[in-house]
């Protein structure tokens, strides 16, 4: 049988596609072991990166940006939506806290919705920009999913941070691009975060608290990046919209 997307689809693409396939698994580890589930969204998220790379190194398709923010969907709408989820429903049941479980459901559901409208306005309006408007996806799921490795799994926590997260996905804040070198420490740390599980049972040397200390490592870079980004990272060729706005006004 003769696949069609074999021959229209490249290496970047292929990166895009494992970035869904990720996001999927993660929904799956969800249900029986949510620090697995919080790895594999990281895992995707380094795929997300590795996907530009490639790209611009091997060349892209036209299905490219499309595919991307279906992959986006999955891995950082869906998967880390669903990890909330999951939390919330195994710490309180629905006959015992319908309320609750309610809400939390609720606002895993907005979270999915503004991760969907967001990707798309992001497609048809960003993507050639050197920023966006509203908290990237990838962001926010990163936050989520370090919070869980480092051990904030406290459901209103999560259902808290994954309703603001929703409602910031569709705010006008402008988000800069991460600079590559910055991009590529942000890589370095979710990977050593990934790898921690298997590096200890390779070798007993390793402290046990250092797989927290990766997580609250990425989880300090990443607030830093969502809390102070607007305001404080413009640079290299980036104007400030401060600066953009007063040069239209002139």
């Amino acid at each position: 049988m003769y696949l069609r997307f074999v021959e229209r689809l490249g290496l970047a693409d292929a990166v895009t596609v494992a970035n869904a396939a990720m996001g999927f698994l993660a929904v799956v580890a969800a249900t029986v072991d949510a620090a697995l589930a919080a790895r594999l969204i990281l895992l995707a998220a380094v795929a997300d990166g590795l996907d530009g790379v490639v790209a611009r190194h091997r060349g892209s398709t036209d299905a490219g940006p499309y595919l991307d923010s279906l992959a986006d969907v999955a891995s950082f709408g869906v998967a880390p939506a669903g990890l909330v989820a999951f939390l919330v429903l195994d710490a309180r049941s629905v006959a015992a806290d319908p309320l609750f479980v309610g809400v939390g459901v609720a606002a895993t559901a907005l979270f999915v919705a503004a991760a969907v409208a967001r990707l798309g306005m992001y497609t048809a309006y960003d993507s050639g920009s050197r920023e966006t408007v509203g908290v990237p996806t990838t962001l926010a799921a990163t936050v989520l999913a370090a919070g869980v490795i480092a051990g904030y799994t406290a459901p209103g926590l999560l259902v808290a941070a994954t309703a603001v997260f929703a409602v910031l996905m569709g705010s006008t804040i402008t988000y800069p691009d991460l600079h590559a070198q910055d991009a590529l420490v942000m890589g370095v740390v979710q990977v050593a975060v990934i790898l921690t599980p298997a590096a200890h049972m390779a070798t007993t040397r390793l402290p046990p608290w250092i797989g927290e200390g990766f997580a609250f490592a990425l989880l300090f870079l990443s607030c830093g990046y969502l809390l102070l980004g607007p305001r404080f990272y413009w640079g290299d060729g980036i104007r400030s919209p401060p600066e953009e706005t007063t040069e239209r006004q002139a």
